[in-house]
């Protein structure tokens, strides 16, 4: 169950009591966008995010009966660390996901950030040259109202589809992010909000203060998905 907390042109806000709810929330959301992408285009192109709620996701989406073959994976941001390091997204998301559902190794497309953040950045950009709109595009929220890599102060080059993040806030200083026109390159927005930490930015967002979270849109639908310590309920 879940509590609506607005619902305007910026997004479909609602309240879910926790974090587990808010997983199983976006797994019915990413569950049909997938099954209407694949009907309509015979394909499904989703932007994946790191975290603690969306990894809860990933671990949801084992054992779903979906059309594996058709899916197309693309990450928001990564950390320039060896392909290896478990602080990485890609990892993350192998181990919770993709070792264990099958999705074609072709379909698969991290970002190759241990080739440093500049190097990274221009290979990736390369992907999206016919990608886009994507399917959906889901998204985190930190304490600071950053999304993605793209940190509150940050200025970057805004015809860039893939930026070279440096001096991150976050440890490690150098990652790699798709822009805030390439994430808002999407049918559908999914943003995950979870834990009382996220409250105070959450109160900016809806106050209308500029975020890095709040400048991402999206063509059709927008899901804004809290638990209640995050919406402070």
């Amino acid at each position: 169950m879940s509590a609506m907390l607005s619902e305007d042109k910026a997004g479909n806000w609602q309240i879910f009591p926790d974090a587990e709810a808010v997983a199983k929330a976006a797994l019915h959301l990413i569950l049909q966008a997938a099954e209407q992408a694949i009907a309509s285009e015979g394909i499904f192109r989703i932007v994946l995010a790191g975290g603690t709620t969306p990894e809860k996701v990933y671990r949801l989406l084992v054992g779903q009966a979906c059309d594996w073959q058709r899916w197309q994976l693309y990450l928001g941001d990564e950390r320039c660390l060896a392909q290896d390091d478990p602080e990485r997204n890609s990892v993350m998301i192998r181990q919770c996901l993709l070792d264990k559902v099958g999705i074609p190794p072709e379909n698969i497309h991290f970002i190759p950030a241990e080739l440093g953040a500049e190097a990274a950045a221009a290979t990736y950009a390369a992907q999206f040259t016919d990608k886009l709109p994507f399917h959906l595009v889901m998204l985190g929220m930190g304490e600071d109202g950053h999304t993605a890599s793209l940190f509150p102060g940050h200025v970057h080059n805004q015809q860039e589809l893939v930026h070279a993040v440096h001096n991150a806030p976050k440890p490690p200083p150098e990652r790699v992010s798709l822009s805030q026109y390439c994430l808002s390159q999407t049918q559908r927005l999914l943003v995950l909000v979870t834990g009382v930490g996220k409250h105070d930015a959450v109160k900016q967002w809806q106050a209308g203060h500029d975020l890095p979270v709040a400048r991402i849109t999206s063509y059709q639908q927008t899901d804004i998905l809290l638990d209640k310590a995050a919406a402070g309920a």
